[in-house]
C-alpha cells in the first residue's frame, strides 16, 4: 500500500477541498469541509479499497492523514 494512493484515495472523499491540501501532515479533523458523513465515507472507502475495518475510534485518534494510513497498514 502506498502513501499517495491512499491520500489521493483519501482527498476523492472531499467535495469541495483541493485535493492539494490534503498531504500526509494534514489534520483532516480541521478541514472545513470535515463532517461525520465525511468520516463516514472516509471508513467505508478504507472499508472497500484496503479490507480494513476501522472504527469511529480510530478516526477520532488518528490526528493526522499520515496517522490514519499508518493504523490502515497495522491491519492489512
Amino acid at each position: 500500500m502506498d502513501l499517495n494512493d491512499f491520500i489521493k484515495n483519501f482527498a476523492e472523499q472531499f467535495d469541495e477541498t483541493d485535493p492539494s491540501e490534503i498531504r500526509p501532515d494534514t489534520a483532516f479533523h480541521d478541514l472545513e469541509e470535515y463532517s461525520s458523513l465525511i468520516a463516514l465515507s472516509i471508513i467505508a472507502m478504507i472499508d472497500e479499497e484496503y479490507d480494513v475495518v476501522l472504527k469511529g475510534d480510530d478516526m477520532r485518534s488518528a490526528v493526522t492523514v499520515e496517522d490514519l494510513y499508518n493504523i490502515v497498514c497495522s491491519r492489512v
